[in-house]
């Protein structure tokens, strides 16, 4: 009811809305005048047969005989009087039983639900509005992008095409407007020139379309346009996207990454101007058995052990922890100290089994062009003979049938990458193969960021989702890389040094104690620092480089604030 103010008023702007109105209160005056007159009418009817009553007694009375309750405590003894009474019934049932309900609900209830329904999807933001970012559809990606602007206090909006969409949305907190994308007047309304960013996550076509629409209305903010097909890149430029994203070929390329050889070596994850951030599978290297501190990575080569993947489960490094075969190092440092590391611990290939792919579709494709740049073979499963190129490399069939399995290499391989777009299908697909062999590493792809544990659950050693990398792909660019995505639910992050810490060496800051975010560089007049010693100062004004997972992130901003 705190809304009724507010709705009244968008009612009585509205003229069609507005005449409803006086519809409906001339409606009521007929009715209030016929109540009088029934009234005065039944004291004269009742004065002819001796009776006298008060004027209250006779409203009382008129009400009750109209709305049809007749309690029968006053009657007429005159057929006259009972003439009245029939003609009073008769009228009671039409206007009120018939005519006020279908009044009220067309006059008011119908354009009072109206105006609540355009209060929660409005067709205009306050001309005060900006700093925010446009999206023009809710899909697990731009789902995972509202959390991502709602934790780091961004505001936002998604433009829906239809009035039930929107209440839809509205329903689960989704903040929303009412608009046809290729109008130009949507994006007049939706502020877009004082938007951050807009971001168009639909088809080909349709982000074409509100590329060129919204770069009629403004020629500086910045658009940010997914795109499915290759060919469809130079278009969506020509129409005035900023940055066209191919997020199929990028999940192929972070699936590729996490794929083993065999070779135990560090490959690159992350880059943060002249930081990287590798990740090193173990397995027959010496530094099996041994824990972080025993290794003495940090004294020997420089790199920094920041955390450790354990079946899909990070966690920040702590000196006591041990490696296991299984164990996946999250290693910090410059290009050369990585370098350094591979020269020293990679081992040589001890097979030649092609890795498997399981789906042929975008991501699937690319995942097999970026293990062959990495000079890995490969070989993809692929169901829909559409999807089949003419080369060794692929084989027809279903990945569920053995046989299929077997003629890929099963039991050989040391590696399978499921990249199919349906999350079921995965896990189906991710138990059967840990079934089948039990020391494979097995990567697999997750649509919706909610299935990330049930993927762990059923055996995969890494996950990656596809809404998380596009999200964060996306956040990265309104961030200006203030935070960067470098495996999922791992982040890099540069922040300024909190007034608190300013002064103090990173050992008394206590910050990977306290948030479990690590510090692995700081930047400071134009110099960086590479995995600093614990007791390294922070200056003021600097920035630090920390790494941590979206837990840790959210204690260190709780603690810290996001300035």
């Amino acid at each position: 009811m705190k809304f009724l103010p507010s709705q009244m008023l968008a009612i009585l702007k509205n003229r069609p809305e507005r005449r409803n109105l006086q519809l409906l209160f001339k409606f009521m005056l007929v009715l209030v005048a016929l109540t009088v007159l029934f009234t005065v009418i039944f004291h004269l009817l009742m004065l002819r047969e001796g009776r006298t009553f008060s004027w209250i007694t006779g409203l009382y009375w008129t009400l009750t005989v109209m709305s049809t309750l007749g309690f029968g405590d006053i009657t007429f003894h005159s057929d006259m009087g009972r003439f009245f009474s029939i003609i009073v019934l008769s009228t009671g049932m039409v206007f009120l039983l018939i005519l006020f309900p279908f009044t009220f609900i067309n006059f008011f209830y119908a354009p009072w639900m109206k105006a609540r329904e355009n209060a929660q999807v409005p067709r205009e933001l306050p001309l005060n509005t900006k700093g925010h970012v446009v999206l023009t559809k809710h899909d697990p990606v731009t789902e995972a992008l509202i959390k991502k602007l709602d934790r780091f206090g961004y505001q936002y909006v998604v433009l829906v095409p239809d009035i039930a969409e929107g209440l839809r949305l509205h329903s689960l907190g989704i903040k929303v407007m009412l608009g046809d994308l290729d109008d130009p007047v949507t994006y007049e309304r939706v502020r877009v020139k004082q938007a951050a960013m807009v971001a168009t996550s639909s088809s080909d076509e349709i982000n074409t379309n509100v590329a060129f629409t919204v770069r009629e209305i403004s020629s500086e903010v910045p658009i940010v346009s997914t795109c499915n097909f290759h060919a469809s890149v130079d278009i969506l430029e020509l129409a005035g996207s900023n940055h066209v994203l191919q997020l199929g070929e990028t999940m192929g390329n972070f699936l590729s990454r996490r794929a083993s050889g065999g070779d135990a070596c560090a490959l690159v994850i992350g880059e943060f101007k002249s930081l990287q951030i590798a990740e090193a599978t173990v397995i027959r290297s010496p530094l099996v058995g041994l824990t972080i501190k025993e290794t003495q990575l940090r004294e020997k080569i420089g790199v920094n052990v920041v955390g450790v993947w354990e079946r899909g489960k990070f966690q920040a490094a702590q000196a006591e922890t041990l490696i296991t075969d299984h164990t996946v190092l999250v290693l910090a440092g410059s290009k050369e100290q990585l370098k350094n590391y591979n020269r020293q611990y990679t081992i040589p290939q001890h097979t030649i089994a092609p890795i498997i792919i399981i789906g042929g579709g975008r991501v699937g494709r690319a995942t097999g062009e970026a293990l062959a740049a990495r000079g890995l073979d490969y070989r993809i499963i692929e169901k829909a003979a559409d999807r089949q190129k003419p080369n060794r490399h692929y084989i027809l069939g279903n990945a569920a049938d053995l046989e299929i399995l077997k003629a890929a290499g099963i039991d050989e391989a040391p590696c399978v990458i499921i990249t199919t777009h349906d999350d079921d299908v995965n896990v189906y697909l991710t138990i059967y193969c840990r079934r089948l062999r039990p020391d494979i590493q097995i990567i697999t792809r997750s649509t919706l960021q909610r299935n990330l544990p049930t993927m762990h659950r059923a055996g995969a050693d890494f996950v990656m989702s596809y809404a998380s990398m596009g999200s964060n792909t996306i956040f990265n660019l309104l961030k200006r890389s203030d935070i960067v995505m470098v495996a999922e639910g791992l982040d890099l992050l540069q922040v300024k040094v909190p007034e608190s810490l300013a002064g103090r060496s990173i050992a008394e800051s206590s910050i990977r104690q306290e948030t479990g975010c690590t510090i692995i560089a700081v930047r400071h007049e134009g110099s960086v620092v590479i995995n600093p010693e614990p007791t390294y100062v922070l200056p003021p004004e600097a920035e630090i480089i920390l790494i941590g997972t979206v837990d840790a992130e959210n204690t260190f901003f709780n603690m810290y604030g996001t300035d």
